[in-house]
């Protein structure tokens, strides 16, 4: 494997934990993708803002006050392993900033790039695409592995019970037969 090989591997790496599952949707944050694309989170969204057009809302929405809450305490419990996450979110309570972040899938990403154009902003959304394509990679793997294990528990479920069946069989089978009734002895009146 090359250096370059494995300098795009680890920034794959370092752009996936930032992709987050919102709405049914893989997307990723204005001030995660600012930041990637080397520019300011206001900065950005001016130049988004300035492109409205180009962003229909398959491609970015932006977050509810509920959903910012909620991964406002996200980002707060976020694990110490995982790489810094700034946000508009996580400023919000120092600096009184009240707009809710957008979300971006993976084509707004693409269109965010191409609006910034800058050469940064092209480079890295390459890889952005290509963390989103691992992702989805990933997950038809798991689909796959979850239809196998259900297809798996159906037959174990049908072999358990022919199992408790012959299991039950052969239990009968190791009783002693019933004693048959002794004629008793001896004079009878009946």
């Amino acid at each position: 494997m090359t250096a370059r090989e494995k300098e795009d591997i680890v920034l794959v790496e370092q752009i996936e934990p930032r992709i987050l599952f919102i709405r049914g949707q893989r997307v990723i944050l204005d001030a995660d993708l600012a930041e990637l694309y080397g520019t300011t989170t206001k900065a950005f969204n001016q130049a988004v803002k300035r492109n409205q057009e180009r962003f229909p809302a398959d491609f970015m929405f932006q977050l509810t006050a509920e959903e910012a809450r909620a991964m406002r305490s996200h980002f707060v419990t976020a694990s110490e392993a995982a790489p810094p996450l700034r946000s508009q979110m996580a400023t919000a309570s120092r600096r009184n900033i009240r707009y809710l972040p957008r979300a971006f899938t993976e084509h707004g990403a693409l269109m965010a790039a191409s609006v910034l154009n800058t050469s940064r902003a092209m480079e890295v959304s390459v890889y952005v695409i290509r963390a989103f394509i691992k992702l989805r990679d990933l997950l038809s793997t798991h689909k796959e592995l979850a239809g196998k294990l259900t297809e798996l528990e159906h037959k174990v479920t049908s072999h358990d019970e022919a199992i408790q069946s012959l299991v039950a069989t052969i239990r009968r089978l190791l009783e002693p037969p019933p004693t048959p009734p002794r004629p008793k002895i001896g004079f009878h009146t009946e």
